[in-house]
């Protein structure tokens, strides 16, 4: 299996990019500040909606990213929904593709290009690579786990913060009360918190310094894994609330936090599990 994976990460990285833009083309950008009444729907809130870009968008990947590596399977978020057993294949020995086909679906709905697609490929919890695209921002952004992240052709490094440390943390709808208190702990003289938007682009943000970290409340893969793996390879690094790596299969101690180098990582911990 291994073999495998490892000749596909030569030959088929691009691949997977001309996968992503072609789902773009098809079916998220016709309908960017387009969609129709009856596009648009709920899932468990306000804040948690899927449009009918979200949907064809997952089918059309789907379709391509098995064809490019036989034998893989599929976790995506709105298959998932659908189907809650399929993200049991994420704790299997399968090749995993990990798919959210629009995340910061709030933001497409309402016209602001701060969305994107995000693709990770995985093994036995593992992420190997993924891909963080913005098709209304025509940027895209590619990490191989060992061979660095890159931005539209341009290596990406975190660096280091300043001396105040921006984090964009979790939507108060999503998180518990004892999230919310921990979050609260980041609300010290020194740290910056704000509302995320995407996921995807706030991690892109992070790999690119741009951002400090964000803190996090909840641990669907599919918004977590392209980011974390385009951190990690841009000199970044992140920890549960256990003071552990985060784990793509769930069980982790949330909220937890990625950032721009361990000293960044150290500190948000620090500071969320003292507001415990």
């Amino acid at each position: 299996m291994i073999e495998v994976i490892e000749d596909f990460l030569v030959r088929g990285v691009s691949d997977v990019e001309e996968a992503l833009r072609k789902a773009a083309a098809a079916e998220v950008m016709p309908r960017f500040r387009q969609l129709a009444e009856g596009d648009v729907v709920q899932k468990s809130g306000p804040h948690d909606l899927v449009t009918v870009a979200d949907r064809l968008a997952e089918e059309q990947l789907t379709a391509a990213l098995t064809t490019l590596l036989p034998g893989s399977v599929v976790v995506g978020e709105e298959a998932v929904h659908a189907d809650p057993s399929m993200y049991e294949a994420i704790r299997t020995d399968a090749m995993v593709w990990i798919v959210d086909p629009v995340d910061g679906t709030r933001q497409f709905v309402h016209g602001d290009p701060g969305f994107c697609m995000l693709v990770a490929l995985a093994w036995r919890g593992e992420v190997l690579a993924s891909w963080t695209y913005a098709p209304a921002l025509d940027e895209m952004a590619v990490a191989v786990r060992g061979k660095g992240a890159w931005l539209d052709g341009e290596r990406l490094v975190a660096g280091a913060p300043g001396e105040v440390l921006e984090v964009a943390t979790s939507h108060p709808d999503f998180t518990t009360p004892e999230q919310k208190r921990a979050l609260l702990g980041l609300r010290v003289e020194g740290v910056a918190p704000r509302p995320c938007g995407s996921a995807g682009l706030e991690y892109l943000a992070v790999a690119r310094g741009e951002l400090d970290a964000v803190a996090f409340s909840w641990e669907l893969a599919w918004d977590h894994a392209a980011g974390l793996l385009l951190v990690a390879e841009a000199g970044g690094h992140n920890l549960t609330l256990a003071g552990e790596p985060f784990r793509i299969e769930g069980g982790n101690a949330l909220p937890f936090t990625a950032g721009r180098d361990a000293a960044t990582v150290d500190r948000v911990v620090e500071l969320l599990s003292a507001a415990v």
